[in-house]
């Protein structure tokens, strides 16, 4: 993300409040005052001269490949700028580690084409010129040794010239924009809430409607390191995988049909609630699939839970070996378990059986802890009103078919049979 604007709009104080309300999430804030030229000799001596608002003023391509290195997931070094001497402190004088979200903040960030490119949102921050002056006077007097008349000077000579033609016009590339600043709650909260919706969001969601992959967390991203990791003992992986089935259930729970319920509560109050849908039951794909039974029980008290076998083969092939369902599965709506979905080969063979019972296909509801590509373009394409819900979207298959970077054999793990 992009944050722009005049000077003193605002800036930070925007993203230090975005940043605080994304404290589940990895964020690195990037300032564009630390990619300022050094001054020259020459230009040091007539300072009051030089035009620190203009996009000469920056080195955009350090920041453009410091930007691109972060994009792709690895560390970088920053330049460190000192304000008071007009000299860059070297590449290499701050690292920034990569992230889930990286902010860009300057006057300037929206103003290169090639910057904006590399921006899935860019936010301009508007703030009434003279409160900008006011703050701006403030903080260079205060934190920067500079008079009063100076500030004055250099604000007229070339910070509201370089407003207007190079800041301002920038603002027409804003996908959001700000009055107030940072004290705009309702915009801030805005913003945080799209974040969170764009990184629960796996590209794959977008062109699958009938695909949900809820949104991570610390928390969810340590269990996944856990059960991924081979050094985990049984007991570990076991505990953790407990952990992501449970909540993997309860989300699929939350795709299911409720009617509204108006209570009476020991307060004597009224209180509008639902009803769960009451017409459900689960169906486990043996063997892994049994796994997440027990948190099915833990969340539907005496559901009913059927199971079906299929046997697997290396050229793709699957067969059909065992299945037991409840006799009215027909008129029920069905959660599907099965924790890994790989090639999709074994899903097809188990949702067909579930349509050859009567089952609608918009009644079933796909649960897994991790998925492939693969495997959800194969099940999201052949049944598009099932829905599929999972935790986690992994790399793509190797050609034994299994899951990368992917946890293993699941149901050896899990019942330690490896």
């Amino acid at each position: 993300s992009g944050v722009a604007g005049g000077t003193a709009s605002g800036k930070t104080t925007v993203c230090n409040l975005i940043i605080s309300q994304l404290h589940d999430q990895r964020v690195v804030l990037v300032n564009q005052d630390s990619f300022y030229r050094s001054l020259t000799p020459e230009q040091l001596k007539n300072v009051k001269e030089y035009n620190f608002d203009h996009p000469d003023a920056f080195n955009t391509e350090l920041l453009l490949s410091c930007m691109e290195t972060l994009k792709r997931g690895e560390a970088v070094t920053t330049p460190n700028y000192d304000f008071k001497t007009h000299q860059s402190v070297g590449p290499g004088s701050k690292q920034v580690n990569p992230a889930d979200i990286v902010i860009l903040e300057g006057i300037l960030v929206l103003h290169d084409e090639r910057v904006r490119d590399l921006l899935n949102m860019k936010i301009f921050v508007d703030t009434d010129s003279d409160l900008r002056l006011a703050r701006r006077i403030k903080r260079d007097t205060v934190e920067r040794g500079r008079d009063v008349q100076n500030v004055l000077d250099q604000y007229a000579k070339f910070v509201k010239p370089s407003f207007d033609e190079f800041i301002l016009p920038s603002k027409k590339y804003a996908d959001i924009i700000i009055p107030r600043g940072g004290d705009n709650d309702v915009a801030i909260d805005l913003i945080v809430q799209h974040i969170h919706t764009k990184l629960g969001q796996h590209d794959l969601c977008k062109i699958y409607p009938n695909l949900f992959v809820f949104f991570s967390t610390f928390q969810i991203g340590g269990m996944h390191t856990l059960i991924r990791d081979m050094q985990t003992t049984n007991h570990d992986f076991v505990f953790y995988a407990d952990r992501l089935i449970r909540l993997v259930v309860e989300y699929g729970l939350g795709h299911l049909p409720f009617t509204e319920k108006q209570i009476i509560t020991p307060t004597g109050s009224i209180y509008p609630g639902v009803v769960f849908c009451k017409r459900l039951c689960g169906v486990s794909v043996i063997r892994s699939g049994e796994s997440m039974e027990n948190a099915l029980r833990a969340c539907c008290k005496g559901i009913k839970i059927g199971k079906i076998l299929i046997h697997g083969e290396r050229n793709d092939g699957r067969q059909l070996i065992y299945e037991k369902l409840p006799s009215d599965i027909s008129s029920r709506h069905v959660l599907l378990l099965d924790p890994v979905l790989a090639s999709g080969n074994s899903a097809v063979e188990a949702v067909s059986l579930l349509l050859s019972k009567g089952v609608p296909e918009s009644n079933i509801i796909f649960l897994n802890l991790i998925a492939a590509p693969q495997g959800i373009h194969v099940i999201c394409k052949k049944f598009p009103k099932l829905k599929v819900i999972t935790s986690e979207i992994d790399e793509t298959l190797d050609d034994d078919l299994r899951v990368i970077p992917g946890m293993g054999e699941f149901a050896d793990r899990y019942f330690g049979t490896d």
